[in-house]
């Protein structure tokens, strides 16, 4: 579409928004409720047609509900939407911070390589295909929120999924958005899995004190829900492996950008046309005993990857290591002549990477530029004398000198090197990062992960995070105290520099939460939600149980996605119990709609767990609206079947 009729579109949508809000003001029973609805619809708009970036939209609402409840007085508003001391305690907010913290404990628990393990395990099972990875990814995502706040699981996850975006060169885009709402969807399968269904108990107990002794109700178990959840959950990593190519934007992620533009760098430069592949070696093969220097210099490719047997792998191994029968060779060459190898000498040749899936990814290492600087004490020497993948951990795979560029086959590493030769390597990210600090060499390639590693810390990381779930599981903590604990545990036990937790903190996210907080509040306290309800569930009068019950669930729906889910969990309860009295149903059953249906927060990035990965994953608003609609729609067909099903 072009930019013209965007704005065309922009604009009618913005006269028929403005139109709505000021027949509001006709049809609203308070001043104060049709200031509030023209605030939700301001939102809306902001939101859906990205006028501004949503976190500025968010911010932009919070200063004008803070303006308009101040000058109320001059637009006949009986009292403030809002109190000043109100407008800013998102940012103080229990769900804030305990954002903030998770961001930093997940980022304490990557420094340390711990997450990088995972991303291993998981690309190892389940390959490096999208059809295969996002189900592997959101059931681990989904279990683990069943029992911990679903934030705090996506949170955590984040740098696994970072990792695997980087060695399998799926964008990011493709697999956080799948995660998040999975990790909503695992907050359905216990009754501590979300703040509305440890909340339910208590409202039903609240509400038994206004009824007869025959219509009290029972309170719910610990896995009453779970047949529903796992329903849900399902129902959601489905709807990402068999429509995800067509819902999921495919935004390619910086990691795998870069190095793509790397790669056309030193074609275009050099006019090098490298692929890596993987090759096995079966135990009746010729090869089974010789060294790697016999296979390179014939066939003009570098092996930069063995594996013999189970526990001797080697990145850039010198070229006097034997191979074993069932070697697995990582080969970085000519596609054509890759292939010629293995067919003349009857190797199987691997369509993906798996074996070196991890530590051949752009992510770990990959080809760089390395110049030698006059004074180098490596001049008049060759590669081979200076045994230079053994002693650098760099595989020369072609020299440029002169204008003219050598490659394996023409004698590159037999050549004693000049000043001014450029060197492109194979290396490790970790390898040439200590080659920057090395006179000998003038290392050219700086667009390169500079990861400052810290696996000696892994117990201290470990157990800061062991003391935040012992706090969170078998305490009243609160959430946000107890990762806080967690959070400065990491920087006081040096997992992380108090300047590495600052970057960890996604603030985009912790602004588009902290100033939406406030608007929930008013839509809450203005009367704006029991209205909305009152009025929807007055024109169902005389209406099917279900259609009773299919209505709460869809207010429950809207109302999580303007407010808070346990606001709306608290507002909607009551109400829900007294129509169900009236229609002839079970309360019970109706209270556990509302807390189950306020998960269902897919469509706007409302929800702290969509607001964290939209940054992240570069989403936009309109993704959330193509991909959460039918995920909304969804959610609520399964948990209608499922309750009915089973109640």
């Amino acid at each position: 579409m072009s930019s013209k009729a965007i704005q065309t579109r922009t604009v009618i949508a913005a006269v028929i928004f403005a139109l709505v809000g000021v027949s509001a003001f006709m049809f609203a029973p308070s001043r104060e409720i049709a200031v509030v609805l023209n605030l939700l619809l301001l939102t809306v708009y902001l939101f859906a047609f990205e006028v501004v970036g949503v976190d500025v939209a968010a911010v932009s609402i919070m200063v004008l509900l803070g303006l308009i409840s101040h000058f109320g007085s001059m637009i006949d508003l009986p009292k403030p939407l809002v109190q000043g001391r109100e407008l800013f305690s998102g940012f103080s907010g229990n769900a804030v911070i305990s954002i903030i913290a998770v961001m930093i404990v997940g980022a304490g628990l990557d420094k340390t390589g711990l997450m990088s393990k995972v991303a291993s395990f998981i690309i190892r099972v389940a390959g490096n295909t999208e059809a295969r990875i996002i189900p592997a990814i959101s059931s681990t995502v989904g279990f683990i929120s069943s029992f911990m706040q679903n934030v705090g699981a996506a949170a955590l996850f984040l740098p696994v999924v970072g990792r695997i975006s980087a060695r399998t060169g799926l964008p990011m885009s493709r697999l956080l958005m799948p995660m998040g709402f999975c990790a909503i969807l695992g907050g359905t399968i216990t009754m501590v899995g979300s703040s509305p269904l440890i909340l339910l108990n208590d409202l039903i107990l609240a509400s038994n004190k206004a009824l007869p002794p025959e219509q009290q109700m029972e309170t719910w178990s610990l896995f009453t829900v779970t047949p529903i959840g796992l329903a849900l959950l399902a129902s959601g990593i489905a709807y990402f492996v068999f429509a995800g190519r067509y819902v999921l934007p495919g935004k390619a992620s910086e990691d795998v950008t870069s190095g793509a533009n790397a790669m056309d760098y030193f074609q275009e430069l050099y006019g090098l046309d490298y692929a890596v592949r993987e090759v096995v070696v079966p135990p009746e093969s010729r090869l089974v005993g010789k060294t790697l220097d016999d296979i390179e210099r014939p066939y003009r490719l570098r092996i930069i990857a063995i594996m013999r047997g189970n526990d001797d792998l080697r990145i850039d191994p010198a070229r006097d290591v034997e191979i074993a029968a069932g070697s697995v060779l990582g080969l970085l060459g000519a596609p054509e002549r890759l292939n010629e190898f293995a067919a003349a000498k009857g190797l199987q040749l691997r369509d993906e990477m798996e074996t070196f899936a991890d530590q051949l990814s752009p992510a770990k290492a990959g080809i760089a530029e390395i110049v030698i600087p006059p004074g180098s004490e490596l001049i008049g020497k060759s590669a081979r004398d200076l045994w230079m993948r053994k002693t650098y951990g760099i595989s020369l795979t072609a020299l440029h000198r002169g204008g003219n560029t050598l490659r394996e086959g023409d004698g590159v590493r037999d050549l004693p090197l000049q000043s001014g030769d450029a060197l492109i390597v194979h290396t490790g990210w970790d390898a040439l990062a200590h080659l920057e600090k090395d006179k000998n060499f003038v290392v050219v390639t700086t667009e390169f992960p500079h990861e400052e590693m810290r696996p000696h810390k892994v117990s201290a990381a470990l157990a800061c995070f062991a003391v935040a779930l012992v706090l969170i599981l078998f305490t009243d903590t609160l959430l946000s105290i107890s990762l806080m604990t967690g959070a400065i545990g990491m920087i006081l036990l040096r997992v992380l520099s108090i300047e590495e937790a600052y970057r960890a903190v996604s603030w985009k996210s912790v602004f588009l939460l902290a100033s939406l907080i406030p608007l929930g509040l008013a839509v809450e306290t203005s009367g704006t939600a029991k209205w909305i309800a009152e009025q929807t569930l007055l024109l169902l009068g005389g209406t099917p149980i279900w259609v009773i019950q299919l209505a709460i669930a869809i207010l429950a729906t809207f109302f999580t996605l303007v407010m808070s889910n346990v606001g709306a969990t608290v507002l909607l309860v009551p109400l829900a119990v007294n129509i169900a009295i009236g229609a002839g149903a079970d309360p019970a059953v109706f209270a556990l709609t509302v807390a189950l249906a306020t998960s269902n927060s897919f469509f706007l990035p409302t929800h702290q767990v969509n607001a964290l990965l939209m940054g992240p994953g570069g989403y936009r608003v309109a993704d959330y609206m193509r991909a959460g609609g039918i995920m909304t729609i969804l959610f609520i067909t399964v948990l209608m079947i499922m309750l009915n099903l089973i109640f």
